[in-house]
């Protein structure tokens, strides 16, 4: 009995650091991919694309004043926050990570940067 509590608790951390923050990261052609937005992006532009993504599909709790990750609170990285939020949940269907140019995909886990 308490072994297969072990084994349940094991799992459940692995999902939990798989899952991190709610999404887990596409893998495509063998390598994981993230949405974020393009640096050179205007901050209209990015505030369109957080609005847009948050208000369908992404979830925006983490990036919320009491979210895990409010901080650094600069509409660049909540809107790479949300539009990576919404590639995710679209499971990296053709052109959901475009955001009309706005978006780019990356190889880097952008949680390390």
């Amino acid at each position: 009995m308490a072994s297969q509590l072990v084994t349940n608790l094991l799992l459940l951390l692995v999902i939990s650091l798989a899952t991190k923050n709610g999404t887990i990261p596409v893998v495509e052609g063998g390598a994981t991919t993230w949405c974020v937005a393009r640096s050179d992006t205007s901050e209209l532009a990015l505030q369109m694309g957080l609005d847009y993504a948050c208000g369908s599909v992404a979830d925006c709790d983490p990036i919320q004043p009491s979210g895990l990750c409010y901080l650094p609170n600069i509409v660049q990285s909540h809107t790479s926050y949300a539009l990576n939020s919404y590639y995710q949940r679209k499971a990296n269907a053709p052109g959901r990570c475009d955001f009309n140019g706005t978006a780019t995909t990356t190889t880097t886990d952008p949680s390390l940067l």
